[in-house]
């Protein structure tokens, strides 16, 4: 079976959506299983932090190295790769009878997932002609942002009827029909230039984001122990290592020049507020919506559905807007809006109806992110040039996930008796400053005539 012409690109970009999807998705469905899971193996609030933060650390860790390995071995092969193994990992999750071979098997999946997401958005800045390829990237960013937020209403469908080990389940037959349709369909490019792995730099990646998750996670549960102390110092010194050890390498995993462009350094910037609001703010409000509000799972998943559906209706069309006007004033309106968005839902109690008490937040912040993420993707990729495409989106992913990763694991500072109120007001902090960056650094011009 072979596909030509544009059945081809509609089927790379259907294989790319589902399969970065599927990654994202298992970033915010099992927030919502938390609840069981803590019940069903015995978690604590640290260990439940884990489940989360073990798989963002070795996808955000990694997800550099995945970029790379795409880049110089060959795109199409590192992706069929990041799916099988994601697949296998899926199915030892969905098996693990404690928490600590769950949390094992999400460091498992995190690995594979680094493979999976930056290579699709390589594979599409190479399987597209420059004058698709910024449709096909808002499409494939709009269908990722509608998947991010679908977490907790699949997980709330899944959940409801079935235990929470479906929701790992469920990866295997998306990931079957991936690999069938990514086979025939994409074309097979790599960077004609001999070029090494670094895998010192990846080493210490890792090693960084490891050392200041485990202080800030570990750190409020041992009443900050010496060990997470130094856990963090330790991460900080490593982080700064990596960025030496990275200037002075010939073949960098991080090619630092990149940042000389002043929207790849403030689209990335912007990446790590707003992305960390995202997920901050997600992981909060399923919990205390469970937790506090006393949801069921359905419930608490049909609370985002309003980011869903206006990411569908809309999103593909913002980046053909920003396309035209430029970048800025949809990343600087959008952030504000979702940040306003959060801060709405800090008032929240026990007792407020989801209309009057939900609903508005929800909106606000819904509206702010689809004017934000395609403009946003297409910036990133729009600062570049095609051969640095794969480290482009890794660098880009990587700053996603790490942002994710370590606001999460901060929500614990302030006690489990104020996490909510905490949750809620840095994740909109973070949000609001991710709008003055993009009016302080984005270029206005629009991002078709970057590369120009």
């Amino acid at each position: 079976m072979e596909f030509t012409g544009k059945r081809r690109q509609l089927i790379v970009l259907i294989t790319t959506i589902l399969g970065s999807t599927v990654v994202l998705l298992d970033g915010t469905i099992v927030n919502l299983a938390l609840p069981k899971i803590a019940s069903d193996l015995h978690a604590n609030f640290a260990g439940l932090q884990w489940i989360t933060d073990g798989y963002l650390l070795s996808l955000s860790a990694l997800i550099l190295l995945g970029g790379s390995l795409g880049d110089i071995f060959g795109r199409k092969k590192i992706y069929l790769i990041g799916l099988i193994g994601f697949g296998v990992s899926s199915l030892i999750c969905a098996l693990a009878p404690t928490v600590i071979l769950l949390i094992a098997a999400r460091f498992i999946q995190g690995i594979f997932g680094a493979l999976l997401v930056p290579g699709a958005l390589a594979i599409i800045n190479t399987n597209f002609q420059p004058k698709v390829r910024g449709q096909a990237i808002g499409r494939w960013t709009a269908w990722l942002s509608i998947g991010t937020i679908l977490g907790p209403l699949v997980g709330g469908l899944i959940l409801s009827v079935a235990s929470w080990r479906w929701i790992f389940l469920i990866n295997l037959p998306l990931i079957a029909l991936c690999v069938v349709l990514a086979r025939p369909s994409i074309i097979e490019t790599k960077d004609e230039e001999v070029r090494h792995v670094d895998y010192v730099g990846a080493g210490l990646a890792a090693l960084s984001l490891a050392g200041i998750t485990a202080g800030l996670i570990e750190g409020p549960v041992t009443h900050w122990a010496p060990w997470t102390i130094i856990s963090l110092i330790v991460g900080v010194a490593l982080l700064t290592l990596f960025i030496a050890f990275e200037n002075r390498k010939r073949d960098p995993l991080v090619r630092l020049s990149l940042f000389k462009s002043r929207n790849f350094t403030g689209s990335n910037l912007m990446t790590f507020l707003l992305y960390g609001a995202l997920s901050g703010f997600i992981f909060a409000l399923v919990i205390y919506l469970q937790t506090s509000m006393h949801y069921s799972s359905l419930q608490a998943g049909f609370s985002l559905l309003p980011l869903s559906f206006l990411m569908f209706v809309f999103a593909g069309r913002v980046g053909k807007l920003s396309a035209v006007y430029g970048p800025r004033l949809f990343m600087t309106i959008g952030p504000l809006l979702a940040g306003l968005g959060i801060a709405l839902l800090y008032s929240l109690q026990p007792g407020d109806s989801y209309w009057a008490g939900v609903l508005p937040g929800a909106l606000l912040f819904s509206a702010g992110m689809v004017l934000t993420v395609a403009p946003l993707t297409s910036t990133v990729m729009a600062s570049v040039h095609n051969h640095d495409s794969g480290i482009a989106s890794g660098i880009n992913n990587a700053v996603s996930r790490a942002a994710g990763l370590i606001v999460v694991a901060f929500l614990g500072l302030a006690g489990t008796s104020n996490f909510y109120h905490f949750s809620i007001a840095l994740c909109a902090i973070l949000a609001l400053v991710s709008g003055i960056v993009s009016f302080l650094v984005i270029e206005k011009v629009p991002s078709a005539k970057l590369k120009k």
